[in-house]
């Protein structure tokens, strides 16, 4: 080989190995890509995920999939570029994940933190659906707040201003419907007497109204104890499945019709669906694990339509009844609310 020849043979491997190099950059991005999916009405590591003890349960002919994402850290510039042309990933900037002034381990651990709160508040609303009402119980009064004279521990508020107080995130809604200064007319209920208390808010230090009091959610449910049983999952965006979940195996019917059917949403105390992040990872993931309908939240419709996929049909759902009424509609063949 001429001297030229040469000369061009090793430019080009130098080229190619500076390519690579380059290549090989970290790079401040994430990759987003179609995670596990988890039958709620299933087994996982042995066990049931949604366990419940001291009242029958029932069995499904189909199932009810929550949906993840899997997100890829410390990736390589070869990598996000080959993520980059992949329609079934999605390359982000780092930060959006893990914000510069957190951690890590405090982000997973706000997201475990979330998983939690979801399945609480899926047993909450799951329960009230099942006929188990929410009585919002004081746990405990400031010495000089607004209610200090008014209310106290183991009072149950039954209403503000006439309407009824279904959880704790019912009541901070009413009493931040007003502004502070407002006088409420308050319905507690105390040693099994009902009676109504004025009480005027007081700001706090952002100006936000309050009350004066800490309350939590109870329910009296006939010794039924309910546990959710996944691991290494976090994040809010299952509660409308587990909430699903945990309806279908207290109740006899089959929620499913046989279908296998996916979702995604949070879930809060009064029953609304919430917008998750994600979607069009989920919606692979979901379709991957032989779903045919595809639960989606009204806030995610739009991104959901841009990112269909062929054989799952988008169902739009906004709180809890809406999501009972579509599964309704699905047993029976029925049409159902599209995004």
């Amino acid at each position: 080989m001429r001297r030229r020849g040469w000369t061009v043979l090793m430019g080009a491997l130098l080229a190619a190995f500076l390519v690579y190099l380059i290549g090989q950059a970290p790079v401040r991005y994430v990759i987003l890509g179609p995670g596990p999916t988890f039958n709620t009405l299933g087994q996982y590591d042995g066990k049931s995920v949604i366990q419940v003890t001291g009242k029958p349960t029932s069995t499904s002919d189909g199932q009810l999939r929550m949906v993840t994402v899997n997100i890829t850290d410390n990736i390589t510039l070869l990598e996000a570029m080959k993520a980059w042309f992949d329609p079934h990933e999605k390359v982000v900037p780092r930060e959006l994940i893990y914000p510069p002034d957190q951690s890590n381990q405090q982000v997973e651990q706000e997201n475990k933190e979330a998983f939690t709160a979801s399945q609480s508040s899926a047993e909450t609303v799951a329960l009230r659906e099942l006929g188990y009402p929410v009585l919002v119980t004081v746990t405990d009064v400031v010495a000089d707040g607004a209610a200090a004279g008014k209310l106290a521990k183991g009072d149950v508020i039954a209403t503000v201003d006439g309407t009824p107080v279904t959880s704790a995130q019912k009541l901070q809604d009413l009493v931040r419907a007003k502004p502070a200064g407002s006088t409420l007319a308050v319905g507690r209920v105390r040693a099994g007497a009902t009676e109504t208390v004025q009480i005027t808010t007081k700001p706090a230090d952002d100006g936000t109204p309050r009350i004066g009091v800490s309350v939590e959610n109870k329910q009296p449910h006939d010794g039924i104890d309910i546990t959710y049983h996944l691991e290494n999952v976090g994040g809010p965006s299952a509660g409308l499945m587990f909430t699903l979940g945990t309806i279908d195996v207290l109740k006899p019917e089959d929620l499913t019709g046989g279908k296998v059917i996916a979702g995604t949403g949070t879930m809060d105390d009064e029953g609304n669906v919430g917008v998750i992040g994600g979607i069009a990872q989920k919606l692979v993931g979901a379709k991957d694990d032989k779903a045919t309908y595809f639960l989606t939240p009204a806030g995610n419709c739009a991104e959901a339509k841009a990112n269909a996929v062929a054989g799952l049909t988008l169902v739009k759902v906004d709180t809890i009844d809406s999501a009972l009424t579509a599964l309704e509609e699905i047993r029976d063949g029925k049409p159902t609310p599209s995004c």
